[in-house]
Formats: structure tokens, sequence, C-alpha cells
């Protein structure tokens, strides 16, 4: 019976129309004899990802005989044993007896739905001439769990929402190849930038009405905390689990104790262990809902008596958990940079100087090379201005940089310091220059 349901499967994509896409900017590692693991929250697009590298290699000239997609939560699929999941070679040498011997490409979404799937998919990149592409996301085993499963024969991929450049391809809003931007250019992404300032980068919320996006945000995040952590951890205090991502969500790009969220969990009367609260955290971040950032010490100690700093995974979900986000445009503009910075750097903290000026952003990438970047929304005011410059300065010196860069809302110019030069720069063009 299964056998018949993957040749159908098979039969069924063949002819399948691949949807309208907009080209996501996260590069697949696509080497030999390994697994490219597409990782992230619940929608923010690692199915259409799936469909990008289809849409690629068909472009590229692969026949698409050559190519299956399979959606684990199909239906016709379930319940399925791991043992019959090799039916699915089979059933594609079938309809194309040449592809035997051939390189085929497998795009499998949700397979974490099959339990033991892992050694299903070890064995054919082993035997079989095979690429492999997986997602997953869900209460049974989430993303990162499924590169651990494959014992070192995977890559991992991180599918955050849209950029900010990703939003404009959506729109189909064109970025200048030149700078400075001729004048309509600079308006019209000036426009779309303060509304994606408004939204976020969720895909699925992209052209929704605010009354709808907000709805749908917050299902966003239920889910997340009902089926990605408390189904799947088992975690019965769901009034303290709430409590912690409500706190966390509302304040994005703020530094955060845990001990002063257990003291306020308990001034409530409500009982919940120091201990539970960080792994809630853990649980969150797992689920890619937000991102715990550390103070830059060489000193371990330090790193773990100073507070860290909460980012969400898309700044579009402050704004549908609560009106108050809309007053700190400074901490959604923040949490932007630090999304961008994500996709570029490896490593990301926050940075006290000697004299203790805080910098929003130590970064650093694969190689070593490290930048200092700093998030205001307005410094026309002479205390503001002071106040950046002079922690970007201090920073600069003694990570020994030359640069630095100052992201804003709209003020641009170029600050000449004792340790170097300071960059200051519009979002909107910040984003647009940026590379992945």
């Amino acid at each position: 019976m299964i056998a018949t349901t993957f040749d159908q499967i098979v039969a069924d994509f063949q002819d399948w129309k691949l949807p309208e896409l907009t080209p996501r900017r996260a590069s697949l590692s696509l080497l030999p004899r390994k697994a490219d693991v597409v990782v992230g929250m619940r929608r923010s697009g690692k199915t259409f990802r799936l469909f990008q590298e289809i849409q690629s290699l068909i472009s590229g000239g692969m026949e698409r005989s050559r190519i299956l997609y399979i959606n684990f939560e199909d239906e016709r699929l379930l319940p399925l044993d791991a043992k019959r999941l090799q039916e699915i070679p089979e059933a594609l040498y079938r309809r194309f007896p040449e592809n035997r011997g051939r390189e085929c490409w497998y795009l499998f979404d949700e397979i974490q739905n099959i339990d033991g799937f892992e050694g299903f998919v070890r064995r054919i990149l082993d035997q079989f001439s095979a690429r492999v592409i997986l997602t997953g996301s869900s209460a049974r085993l989430l993303g990162r769990e499924i590169s651990t499963k494959l014992r070192g024969r995977a890559t991992t991929t991180e599918i955050l929402p849209f950029s900010f450049r990703e939003s404009l391809a959506c729109a189909k809003v064109n970025i200048p190849t030149k700078w400075p931007a001729p004048a309509e250019a600079r308006s019209r992404l000036e426009h779309h930038f303060h509304r994606y300032l408004g939204t976020g980068g969720f895909p699925e919320v992209h052209d929704l009405d605010d009354a709808k996006r907000v709805r749908l945000l917050q299902e966003y995040m239920n889910v997340v905390l009902l089926r990605d952590v408390a189904e799947r951890y088992s975690v019965t205090n769901i009034t303290a689990l709430r409590y912690l991502m409500r706190r966390l969500v509302h304040a994005p790009a703020t530094l955060f104790s845990m001990n002063k969220i257990f003291n306020d969990l308990r001034s409530q009367g409500l009982s919940v262990g120091k201990d539970s609260l960080h792994a809630y955290l853990t649980y969150f971040e797992d689920a890619f809902l937000l991102f715990s950032v550390n103070l830059a010490s060489t000193s371990e100690r330090r790193r773990m008596v100073n507070p860290r700093k909460c980012y969400l995974v898309d700044h579009g979900l402050a704004r549908a958990a609560s009106f108050e986000a809309d007053r700190d445009i400074g901490h959604l503009l923040e949490n932007i940079v630090y999304v961008e910075l994500r996709r570029r750097f490896a490593k990301i903290e926050y940075y006290i100087t000697n004299s203790g000026h805080e910098v929003d952003f130590l970064a650093e990438d694969l190689l070593g090379n490290r930048s200092v970047i700093q998030a205001s929304a307005d410094i026309s005011k002479a205390p503001t201005r002071d106040r950046e410059v002079r922690a970007l300065d201090e920073a600069m010196r003694e990570c020994r940089l030359r640069e630095s860069v100052l992201v804003t809302l709209r003020e641009e110019e170029l600050i000449t310091v004792g340790s170097g030069r300071i960059r200051v720069v519009p979002a909107w063009r910040w984003l647009c220059e940026t590379e992945d």
C-alpha cells in the first residue's frame, strides 16, 4: 500500500507547479555525502527554501525526473514505519529506471514525523548517488536536533523571516546599484523600511492588514509556547512559562536578569524554580523564537554574572504582543540590526568599555574578523550623539579597530574620532548594502 502511495507521490511531483517564490539569500552548503538541514522557527519559510532549491536545480538544467520532494505531513503517508522509507528511491527508479546510478535529489519536509528516519537518510547517502535536504520544526523534533541524529552527516542552514532586502524583493522594489541613491529611490526605500519596521518579516503576514497580522503572529507565538515548548518538554507550569515569554517578547533588545524575573514571579505568588526558568529560556531558543546575547569578555565568570540581552527572531512579534513596543522604536531598530548581523556573523556579543559605556554589538565572523556596531534611532540631540560616539570611540580603541558603524533611522554622516572613523548610516541603506 505504501509503495503505491509513493508511486503516486512521485507521479504527482512531476506535474506539480512550483509556487511563485521570493528568493531567500541563505545559502545551503551542498557538500557531497552530507545532508543539508534547513532550520528555523515555524512559518519562517523553510519549505519555500526547498522549493527555491528545486527551482534552481531545474533552471540549471537538471531533469525534474531526478528531483523528488515529499512532505511527510501528507496524510497519505501516515502512519509510516521507517523501514518502508526505502520504497522512496525504489518508487523513483520504477518511474525513471535511467535514474539508477545517477545523482538524484531528495527534499524531505518535516521528516522528523517518522521515527528512525535518520538511519534511512544515512543509508541513501552511503548507498546511492544522492543529495538530501531536510527541514524540521515541530514539538517532536526541532531542526538542529536532526543534525545531531545524523551524527556528523549533516550541515545546517538557518532560515530567518524576511530580511529587509528580501521584503523589498517580495514587494518588487529595486535596490539601487550605486550610492547615494537617487531622491525618488531613496524615498521609496525609506517608505518601505518604515512599513517593514511596523510589520516584521514573516512571509505569511507580508500583505495582511494590521488586525489579521497581529492575530496571526500571536498564533505563531502560542504554537511555539504550547507545542514546541510545553508539549515537547512536558512543561506543566504553563503560567510561569507564558510569563517568561511575555516578559522577553514585550521588551526585545534589553538586558534581562533571570533572578529579577524569578523574584517577580515569587512576589505574585507563582512558584517556579530558577533552574526551570533557565531551562524555559533554552527551550524558547531551541524553537528559534528568541536569542540571548552575552557580554563580551574573556572571563567566563564575568560573562555568567552579567545580565544577557534578548532579541526576537522577528521584531514584528514584539509589536503583535504589545502596543507598548511602538513607544521604543530604538529597541525595534536594534532588534532588526541584531537579526541582520546574525545572517552574516558567527558570534555576536554586546560590549562594555573599560569606562562603562555600552556598545550594542561586537560581531565576529568565521575568520575572526571583528566589527563594532551601534543602533540608535535618533542622534539629533547632543547628549545622545555624544554618548553613542564616545562608546564607539572607546570600543574601537580597546578592540583595535579603525572603523565602526552607527545605524540610525535617518541620519547619515562620517564622524572622525581619535580611534578612527564612525560611519553613521540610516537603517534602510545599511540593510540594503549588507551582504550575506
